[in-house]
Order: structure tokens, then C-alpha cells, then sequence
């Protein structure tokens, strides 16, 4: 909320990746949400969430399609930096802030479509067969349909787009270094973006991984629900769990540590006293 706010509320930060970080904080909050509504359920009837209900419908497919979200996020993220560093020698094309709302529009429409799948009819309610033993009622071939495309999509794209980035910015530092001109500003550049993708990957590494082993165990069980009581519940709340961590933790890498909106959310609350003051007198 923090970081939404403060976006919203400067001017000067309405750029194009700055609405696509506006736009990972609301993933991020609507995951919470809809993990929060999850939690609420399995606190009135644990029963449910184990053994599945179409109470557990709706929630679900929130979860899932704000997640989708944050995937879709991240990775229009790491296009656009690369198109940013890739283009930025070329005057024929400019990232500008009509293509973020375009992809932010794609993004959602996409994710809800994706999402709410269950809710138009692929669901497992009326049937038990290929039923998700962890996430009843969804179906096995849904939960299979929806997390192996996605998990290679967020892990191969920011993999390619923040390598090149890599390799453009040290290509740029040794060209300049060869006509002997300064290459500090390459080589932080180079250094920030080595360390940011780093924590970007360890994060959804741990993050999304155990969920994906959730999904192939899942795929691959053939116990029945009391069997696995209650370990693998455990493990299920452990991977929600892991899931709010990234979403606590996108803003960290993304936004937070960046000076400018620490700077900025000082400036508003300076121009917050000043008004204070000035209405008083």
C-alpha cells in the first residue's frame, strides 16, 4: 500500500516502468487478500479446504489469478528493462507509458481469464476423478494446464532479458574503455542489475518452487485425502506461505530500495507538515 500510494501520489514517478511496479505492488496486495480469505475459511471449517467444497471456488481462483498476475508482472518487468537498455542507442522506438497500460490491461485479462477457468466450468465438483487431492475441487489437469506454462514462462523470460541486459551493459563499458572514456557509470550499472537479478531469481526460486513440486506430487499421488493428513496440508500452508514472502518481498527488490521513492515519500511528508502549518497560520 505504501509503495502504491507513493507512486500514485508523485507525478514525476507516472513512467512507464513505474506503472509497472504500481501494478506488481496490486498483484501483490490482491495475493494477500485472497490468501487472507483462504486462511479465514480453513479457521471456520478446516474441512473444506481439505476435502474441498464450492465455497473453496471463488477463493481459489482469486488466488491463482492474482498470482498469475505477479508472474506476468515480473516478467513485463524484465522485458521492458531490457527493451529500455536494448533500444535506448535507437531513436525509432521508445517504450512509452500507453505500452505499460497496454500490457497491464493484457496482463489481467489474462490472468482472469486463465484464473477463473474453474469458475466457468473446469472444476472437479461433481466428479472424483483427477480430482487435486491439495486443491480440492480443483482438477489435476487444470492445476497442470496452469502452473508447468507459467513456471517456464517465469523463470526462462527474466532469465534471457536480464543476461542480455548484462551482456549489453559490459559490451557498452569494454567499447568505451577501448576509446579510452570513463566506465564507472557501466560498471554500476552492471553491478546493480547482476545483484537485483540475483535476488530476483533466489526469490522465486524459493517462492514458487516448492508450490511446483506441490502441483507434480499432487499429480503423481494416488492416496486418498486421509492418508496424507496431515503432513502434506502442512506443506501446502507452507508454499502459501513462501508465496506471501515473495509478495512481501517484490517490493523490497523492486521498489523500496530504489532512493528515489525513499526520497519521494520523505518529500510528501514534508509537503504534508507544510500544509499543516500553513493552514495553522
Amino acid at each position: 500500500c505504501t509503495v502504491i500510494f507513493t507512486r500514485l501520489a508523485t507525478k514525476d514517478l507516472h513512467k512507464p516502468i513505474s506503472i509497472l511496479f504500481c501494478n506488481l505492488a496490486v498483484s501483490d496486495l490482491f495475493t494477500c487478500f485472497s490468501g487472507f480469505w483462504i486462511t479465514m475459511l480453513f479457521i471456520t471449517n478446516p474441512d473444506i479446504t481439505i476435502f474441498g467444497s464450492k465455497d473453496m471456488l471463488a477463493p481459489y481462483a482469486l488466488y491463482t489469478t492474482s498470482i498469475l498476475s505477479t508472474i506476468y508482472n515480473l516478467v513485463s518487468i524484465g522485458i521492458e528493462r531490457y527493451l529500455a537498455v536494448a533500444e535506448s542507442m535507437r531513436t525509432r522506438f521508445r517504450i512509452a507509458r500507453n505500452h505499460s497500460i497496454a500490457v497491464v490491461c493484457i496482463n489481467w485479462i489474462l490472468a482472469f481469464f486463465l484464473g477463473c477457468l474453474p469458475l466457468m466450468g473446469w472444476n472437479c465438483l461433481n466428479t472424483e476423478k483427477s480430482i487435486s487431492v491439495l486443491y480440492s475441487p480443483f482438477c489435476l489437469n487444470y492445476l497442470i494446464f496452469i502452473t508447468i506454462p507459467n513456471c517456464m514462462v517465469a523463470f526462462t523470460i527474466p532469465l534471457f532479458t536480464y543476461l542480455r541486459i548484462i551482456i549489453i551493459l559490459r559490451k557498452r563499458k569494454l567499447r568505451m574503455k577501448a576509446c579510452g572514456q570513463a566506465t564507472d557509470t557501466y560498471k554500476s550499472a552492471e553491478t546493480q542489475v547482476t545483484r537485483t537479478s540475483i535476488f530476483i531469481w533466489l526469490l522465486a526460486l524459493i517462492s514458487y518452487a516448492p508450490f511446483f513440486a506441490g502441483v507434480i506430487f499432487d499429480a503423481t499421488n494416488h492416496q486418498c485425502h486421509i492418508d496424507l493428513y496431515p503432513g502434506v496440508y502442512i506443506f501446502r500452508n507452507c508454499t502459501a506461505m513462501l508465496i506471501t514472502i515473495n509478495c512481501l518481498g517484490n517490493p523490497i527488490i523492486y521498489t523500496l530500495k530504489l532512493k528515489t521513492l525513499g526520497a519521494k515519500l520523505k518529500s510528501l511528508k514534508c509537503l504534508s507538515t507544510n500544509r499543516i502549518r500553513a493552514c495553522t497560520i
